[in-house]
């Protein structure tokens, strides 16, 4: 019993060690240009600004980081980033604070 608990204790601190930090990366990756919409990017927390994107779908949102959209170049500045971290960037960026 004690080394299952062990091996459960060891499990949950690995995960939270591999949790990704939205905030910290939209810090370091996305703010530069969605914190003041530069070159066109839509302003983060202002849910009027993506609300026509949002409405494309997020597998299309996603595919536009990916690939690049306009100004922003392929993967944005998130050159690590899965596409489940890009959909949990959007969804930061999207809501209101």
């Amino acid at each position: 019993m004690k080394k299952l608990l062990g091996l459960a204790t060891l499990l949950i601190l690995c995960a939270s060690a591999n949790a990704f930090d939205v905030k910290a990366k939209y810090s370091t990756s996305c703010m530069a240009c969605h914190a003041s919409g530069a070159a066109g990017a839509p302003i983060s927390h202002v849910e009027s600004a993506w609300a026509p994107r949002m409405a494309t779908g997020m597998d299309t949102l996603v595919a536009s980081v990916t690939n690049g959209k306009g100004a922003m170049p392929p993967k944005g500045l998130c050159m690590d980033c899965t596409a489940d971290q890009y959909k949990a960037l959007i969804e930061f960026m999207s809501k209101a604070k």
